[in-house]
């Protein structure tokens, strides 16, 4: 009973290390958040008149062993009046010996206050499941025959809302995902101790046209995971021609990310961060890489109603 409860206890305590301890969180952080906006807030789904697609590749601290590597796929877009949309993701976290990987579905009500104005309340829900690989986990007795056992795993229930206030001009976001704060067992016999932890994600911007060429985009991202201290991004992207973007961002007890993005054609585009790390981590590591590819399809125009 001992032994098993060392392994549980190592389990956990493996993955809560690299997803709370260290980056402040259990779900991964993105650096260019502003183009993966949908998987922090359920609301932003149908938000743009288009479907989209969009698959992000996140190598985290390059040059540390068993370092964070995340991979998603998420597909949204809005119905024929806008007034509501809908979505789904899947994604995979490879940490050390633990994976995270899950889905969700997600529906979002788009409130139009004025000509340009909407507000959005969006829900999400969907499975995740960890898993723990036992083999490879090196112990001091060798002979313990729970690693034998091979992978551990736990399939849990999850879901989120946000709300979403957009206008051509602006953006502001409020999401709660995980908010059923689960429990984590891999084994049936042994006292609870791991939990999804609750997070809270607070995003907004503004766009600013310079000209006809070039605009502005200053954004922020805050989240809060108790007892976690605080943690937010700030980041100026700038466009040149609706075409080509650079931005900086400084995050604050982790890294400067710096990004470039190309927008092929109406239809494809790609993007590349590269986050410098400022914490004790840069003796040891050469930095964050993070790739984004997005693929825009059925443009859709307003339906209007007939009682409008």
């Amino acid at each position: 009973m001992k032994k098993t409860l060392y392994i549980y206890q190592l389990a956990v305590g493996v993955m809560l290390l690299f997803s709370v301890q260290i980056s402040g969180q259990q779900l991964p952080h993105f650096s260019q958040y502003y183009l993966n906006d949908y998987m922090l807030n359920p609301a932003v789904g149908g938000s743009r008149p288009w479907f989209e697609a969009r698959s992000f590749h996140r190598y985290q601290w390059e040059g540390v062993t068993d370092a964070p590597r995340t991979y998603t796929l998420s597909v949204m877009g809005p119905n024929k009046t806008l007034k509501y949309g809908v979505g789904g993701y899947i994604f995979t976290d490879n940490v050390g010996p633990t994976r995270r990987t899950g889905g969700a579905l997600s529906y979002a009500y788009h409130l139009k206050l004025n000509r340009k104005l909407r507000l959005s309340f969006g829900l999400s829900a969907g499975i995740l499941q960890f898993m723990v690989d036992a083999s490879k986990i090196t112990l001091r007795d060798e002979s313990d025959n729970l690693l034998t056992n091979g992978v551990q795993s736990d399939l849990l229930f999850d879901a989120g809302f946000g709300t979403y206030l957009y206008h051509d001009k602006f953006f502001f976001g409020f999401s709660a995902p995980q908010i059923l704060h689960n429990k984590i067992q891999f084994f049936k016999d042994v006292p609870q101790e791991g939990r999804l932890a609750n997070h809270f994600f607070v995003t907004g911007g503004y766009n600013f046209d310079l000209n006809e060429k070039i605009r502005l985009i200053p954004s922020f991202f805050v989240k809060y995971v108790s007892p976690v201290p605080l943690q937010y991004d700030v980041n100026l992207r700038i466009i040149y021609r609706k075409m080509v973007w650079v931005s900086v961002s400084y995050r604050n007890l982790d890294a400067i990310p710096l990004s470039v993005g190309w927008n092929i054609n109406e239809s494809f585009s790609l993007a590349y961060a590269y986050d410098m790390t400022t914490t004790n981590l840069k003796n040891y590591s050469t930095g964050t890489h993070e790739l984004m590819v997005g693929v825009k399809f059925h443009q859709v125009k307003e339906k209007k109603n007939s009682v409008e």
